[in-house]
């Protein structure tokens, strides 16, 4: 059985199963939805490892979630004394349910506003979007979110509490409060993209069925008459600039290039022309969101022209002043680089508090490379090497140590 294949296909049905079971039973039965789709892959494993992954693997899985609810409802005795008269006085969906591609993607938008409630805390509602919606580990989330497994453990669970315990989580929103929801709703889809675009936990930096999850959610939200959709517009365009040169950064079987070292014959063209169609749509109206502007610095990224690098400090700037990241400094010190000159950026890189960074050290190690100044490159990337956690990672930092000692 092939364990990666396996995890992959786990990976992208937990959300929809918890979003179709939730959205059918309710969310005060979340805790119920996890437990039975957990059951299900743990079915689905031991069976799968003597007769190999079916053909229709998700509608084996879909199956089996439904048959395992209908016979926990029957052994409570709860479906026909509780439940039943429930949906009776509710929506009156009391026929059995089928799991289709067209009720998960219902289902998952659904979901998608309903978690990120305003009586949650922000981070609360990322963390349980994330956790319930995107099929993220608590190491993903914590990665993400630039926090720790003990942190995103205890927010999830308060999330879970106060949906089971005070079950005030509406489930029936007037337009209105999905307008109010959508920045929220964005920034998951965002961060899940990130995650697609660089895994955080995943042996394979790469995991594209992620990012084109992501933008077809994206895509979906767009065609929704009550957004506003500049911003999401905006969101579309970063996201088809940078899925445009996912092909060109690998290299070997686990390989990552960075970006100079990428071949631009590559690149996607259709997805490029694709981002230029969305940022030019998101310029209406006056709102200039951090999407824009980081839909802008990928835009520019495609194009080789003498004011590249000097735009893309600018909007750099402007991304900082609106919307602060040590992150987004790191990267802003490799355009410093390139459009002022490597002393400035080596003197910035310094003020920032990324000390516990892989990638903070590696580009440190850039930085110096630029500069030729080889014993500090090798330093930089011995620390890095410190903090790498991927196999592959590490792999590409020996690479580059390999290099710097000639």
């Amino acid at each position: 059985m092939d364990n990666e294949q396996l995890s992959e296909i786990f990976k992208s049905e937990y959300s929809n199963l918890i979003a179709v079971l939730c959205n059918y039973y309710g969310l005060a039965d979340l805790q119920l939805a996890e437990d039975i789709v957990s059951e299900t892959f743990l079915r689905a494993t031991k069976a799968w490892s003597h007769k190999g992954i079916p053909n229709f693997p998700k509608a084996w899985l879909r199956k089996v979630a439904q048959n395992l609810l209908y016979e926990h409802y029957r052994r409570k005795k709860i479906y026909t004394e509780k439940i039943i008269p429930q949906l009776d006085a509710g929506n009156g969906q009391t026929n059995p349910i089928e799991i289709t591609d067209k009720i998960i993607e219902d289902s998952q938008l659904q979901m998608l506003f309903v978690l990120c409630d305003p009586k949650l805390n922000n981070e609360s509602q990322l963390c349980i979007a994330l956790r319930i919606l995107c099929g993220f580990s608590i190491d993903e989330i914590a990665k993400a979110l630039l926090s720790n497994r003990e942190t995103i453990t205890k927010r999830i669970y308060r999330a879970k509490k106060a949906i089971k315990e005070r079950n005030r989580i509406e489930t029936n929103l007037a337009a209105d409060q999905y307008v109010s929801r959508l920045d929220n709703v964005l920034r998951v889809i965002y961060l899940l993209f990130n995650e697609g675009y660089y895994s955080s936990v995943n042996e394979e930096s790469i995991r594209h069925e992620i990012c084109w999850e992501a933008l077809r959610l994206s895509l979906f939200l767009s065609r929704q008459k009550i957004f506003p959709k500049p911003k999401i517009y905006a969101l579309i365009a970063l996201m088809c600039f940078h899925a445009s040169r996912l092909d060109a950064r690998t290299f070997g079987e686990h390989g990552d290039l960075l970006y100079h070292e990428q071949d631009k014959g590559k690149w996607d063209k259709d997805l490029i022309q694709k981002g230029r169609k969305y940022l030019k749509r998101s310029a209406a109206g006056n709102e200039v969101t951090k999407y824009h502007l980081e839909a802008a610095i990928a835009y520019w990224h495609t194009e080789e022209t003498k004011e590249k690098w000097n735009s893309i400090l600018a909007l750099y700037d402007q991304l900082l002043a609106i919307a602060y990241s040590p992150i987004i400094a790191m990267n802003r010190t490799y355009a410093m680089a390139k459009a002022n000159s490597v002393d400035e950026a080596i003197q910035e890189a310094h003020k920032l508090e990324l000390k516990e960074n892989h990638h903070y050290f590696c580009l440190l190690a850039e930085l110096y490379r630029m500069k030729n100044n080889t014993d500090m490159e090798m330093d930089c990337l011995h620390k890095a090497m410190a903090f790498a956690n991927k196999k592959n990672e590490k792999e590409l930092i020996q690479d580059r140590l390999e290099k710097a000692r000639g």
